[in-house]
């Protein structure tokens, strides 16, 4: 009886052994694929492209692909620090506009096992993929992609397109200085839309966005000399927004 009582003792202080997970059964749960993709969006011919590079390793070796990575657990501070490495390590982008889309998981989207994906949408300039080891796309003209790139770049064109309405989200795919003109015809290209001179001013004053280039002018045209702006250092890594849209 005593030897009963003092082993009921033990499991009531130090719980019985069947109740604990053994070391096996702790880590037999697989390995979840934990990666970034960046969608790089850029005009080129007043279209809306976006960047794509061939993969170097199976799956889908040879295949067109967004620029990508795994999370570095012990070196990145969080996924948009992922996110930034990656566009550094393939693209030799430096901090571009860099803003989270969503999330793709799920068993079926990589044939590798349970994967999940944090998107980025990245804006830049045309001149700054110059030397840049990727091939621009079409946004409408997209080949087969791997993975779920392509819900990617279809939900990160949505949000452009959407946001330009009400923000400056479009003057990160200009190059610096320019004018107001080369601004609207932006603006235009990206929402696949004609503009109201009138009303776009309006808006972009609303914005307070732009900062003018003291003595800048950009002459040589039939008309006059036009001032150029530059972004204001407040919205070079933000969005100036709106409450109304064009």
């Amino acid at each position: 009886m005593f030897l009963l009582w003092k082993r009921l003792l033990v499991d009531i202080l130090f719980g019985h052994p069947c109740d604990k997970l053994s070391p096996m059964t702790e880590t037999a749960a697989p390995a979840v694929i934990c990666t970034v993709d960046v969608v790089l969006l850029t005009l080129q011919q007043n279209v809306l492209q976006v960047a794509l590079q061939r993969r170097e390793r199976p799956p889908f070796a040879g295949a067109l692909a967004l620029p990508g990575g795994y999370i570095h657990a012990q070196e990145d501070a969080d996924a948009h620090a992922s996110a930034s490495r990656v566009l550094r390590e393939k693209a030799g982008l430096q901090s571009p506009y860099l803003e989270q889309l969503a999330t793709f998981s799920g068993p079926v989207r990589d044939p590798r096992g349970w994967s999940m994906a944090v998107a980025y949408c990245a804006l830049v300039s045309p001149e700054l993929l110059a030397s840049a080891p990727l091939t621009l796309v079409p946004v409408a003209e997209l080949p087969a992609l791997p993975f779920d790139h392509r819900a990617m770049v279809d939900a990160a064109v949505a949000r452009v397109r959407s946001k330009s309405q009400y923000s400056s989200m479009p003057v990160h795919l200009c190059a610096e200085p320019f004018t107001l003109p080369q601004l609207q015809s932006v603006y235009e290209a990206v929402l696949g839309e004609p503009i109201n001179k009138v009303s776009f001013r309006r808006k972009v004053d609303e914005l307070a966005m732009l900062e003018a280039v003291p003595g800048a002018l950009q002459t040589g045209g039939a008309h006059r000399p036009a001032q150029l702006y530059r972004v204001r250092p407040a919205y070079r890594r933000n969005l100036s927004l709106s409450a109304r849209g064009l």
